[in-house]
């Protein structure tokens, strides 16, 4: 049982497509990173923490503007392309995430829409249980 609603242990690495590119200059990717994920049906986009790009030691790919309900006023914030593993083996080789701050949360990440768009979510929030199925 979830005790911190839909909370999921994930995987964060470069995505495929940089492994990719890097491959034939020789370049080693990062190693990926575990982090414990909340499912938010609320986020637009995944959100990753500035301590998970640092252990991944990733380039930004951009820039864009994000509001939240903690904010006034839209904040610039950096892109990573990276990739997802769920615990049931399960891989998104690619997704553009940002980087922010996820202050006194027990979290290192927010799943979004952009990732979820692909699977089918199931949350019983009575019994504080949930499935992610892509």
């Amino acid at each position: 049982m979830v005790q911190n609603g839909p909370v999921v242990e994930v995987l964060i690495g470069p995505s495929q497509l940089f492994m990719q590119a890097m491959a034939p200059r020789g370049v080693t990717p990062a190693v990926s990173a575990k982090a414990l994920a909340m499912i938010d049906t609320g986020a637009s986009g995944t959100v990753v923490t500035p301590m998970v790009i640092q252990q991944l030691g990733l380039k930004p790919v951009g820039v864009t503007m994000m509001s939240t309900p903690s904010t006034t006023a839209p904040v610039q914030v950096s892109q990573f392309n990276l990739g997802l593993s769920f615990p049931n083996g399960v891989f998104v080789p690619s997704i553009i995430a940002i980087e922010a701050p996820l202050s006194g949360q027990h979290i290192q990440c927010l799943i979004g829409r952009d990732v979820l768009k692909h699977g089918v979510l199931t949350y019983i929030g009575y019994m504080n249980q949930f499935t992610v199925s892509f």
